[in-house]
Parts: C-alpha cells; sequence; structure tokens
C-alpha cells in the first residue's frame, strides 16, 4: 500500500510512502486481539470494590425473637442477609484483575490492529512536525487540516511534549509514541496518523519481534 504524505496544511507533498505488508498487511486474528483489548481493560481497573459480609456488619448479637412459637422462621441475629443493614452475600473484595500475555501475542494483535486500520482506509501519513509551545488551538487547526475530525490517534517516533500537552485538551484525541501504542487505541479510533518517521520505527519494531 502506497500512502501520500500530507503537510500540516493538510497539502499534499507530492512524496509517498511504502506500507510494509509485514505490518499492514498481515491477516486479522480476532482472537488475539479479543484477548489484548480484555487484558488492556482489566489492568484499568483498581480492584478497590468492598462489601460487608456477614461478619463485617456492626450490630448485637442477642437472639431476636424465640426460637419457636411465632409462627415465622426461625433467626437468630439482625446481621443476616435477608434482614435491611444485614451483610451482602458473597460481597465483592478487594482483587487484582490483572492477567498475563505473551509478548509474541500481544505483537500479533498489534500488527492485526494496524492491519484492520489499514484496509479500512484509515490510516494518514503527515510530515514530521513539531509545536514551539503547547497551544491546543494550533493543534487543533493542524487536525482540522488534516480531516481528522472524528477520533484520532496521532502515532509520534518519540515523545514530543508540546504536542502531548496541545492534545490533552481533545477528548477525541490521543497522541502516542510508536513503542507505547496498545490494541485498544488502535481499534478506538478512526484515524490514525502517522508521522512520517515513525513508519520505519513501526517497521523496525516488528521486524525486531
Amino acid at each position: 500500500m502506497e500512502l501520500s504524505v500530507f503537510n500540516i496544511k493538510g497539502e499534499d507533498t507530492g512524496r509517498k510512502v511504502t506500507l510494509s505488508d509485514a505490518v499492514f498487511g498481515v491477516e486479522p486474528n480476532q482472537h488475539a486481539m479479543y484477548l489484548d483489548v480484555k487484558q488492556y481493560l482489566a489492568n484499568q481497573r483498581q480492584g478497590t470494590h468492598k462489601a460487608k459480609e456477614r461478619n463485617e456488619v456492626a450490630g448485637s448479637t442477642k437472639k431476636i425473637k424465640k426460637q419457636k412459637g411465632t409462627g415465622g422462621a426461625r433467626a437468630g441475629s439482625l446481621k443476616a442477609p435477608h434482614f435491611v443493614g444485614g451483610g451482602r452475600v458473597f460481597g465483592p473484595r478487594p482483587r487484582n484483575y490483572s492477567f498475563k500475555l505473551n509478548k509474541k501475542l500481544k505483537s500479533v494483535a498489534r500488527l492485526s490492529a494496524l492491519s484492520l486500520l489499514a484496509r479500512d482506509n484509515k490510516v494518514a501519513l503527515v510530515e514530521s512536525f513539531s509545536l514551539e509551545a503547547p497551544k491546543t488551538k494550533e493543534f487543533r487547526g493542524i487536525l482540522n487540516n488534516l480531516k481528522a475530525t472524528g477520533k484520532t490517534l496521532l502515532l509520534t517516533s518519540a515523545v514530543d511534549q508540546n504536542i502531548l500537552l496541545s492534545s490533552r485538551n481533545l477528548p477525541k484525541v490521543k497522541v502516542s509514541t510508536v513503542t507505547n501504542v496498545n490494541t485498544y487505541d488502535l481499534l478506538n479510533t478512526e484515524k490514525l496518523l502517522l508521522v512520517e518517521d515513525s513508519v520505519n520505527n513501526l517497521e523496525n519494531l516488528f521486524s525486531a519481534k
């Protein structure tokens, strides 16, 4: 696949870059992407939920009524789950939701997501650029020039603090580096903007796997 390189004004520079089939042309593995996204979302969970069970609820241990003769079920504690204010049965406890995935599987998942984006013509190339200072308005203007008005993921080869800070207040925009990008972000975008020099970094990253 060949893509034209645009400048930050949205103009075609006349240059073209050929995307490697080893990165952008693999057969997508749906299950690998599912597992990688599942792990990403699980890792976001704090796992600090907690509900009091019967032995943790404050209350009297006095038997609340006599055992027989009332016509109702026997009851020995107000802390029983079926009483208002009682403990919860099998309530949530603090736990760690994270789980392990093999590096090769995660690599397959990212390649699959990149190939899906390329297949759906959701990848665009922009020549390398930088901002003199963090300016959200200026950065938004660049995205508008590139017709990236929906959910957009910008991939850079290295961390650019000014670009990162400029994008922080834009709810539909995320900036990431080639080494830090994950499958969830790739699948959760409508347009992938690749800074020109990040293409070689992507190919080098996955060819080294």
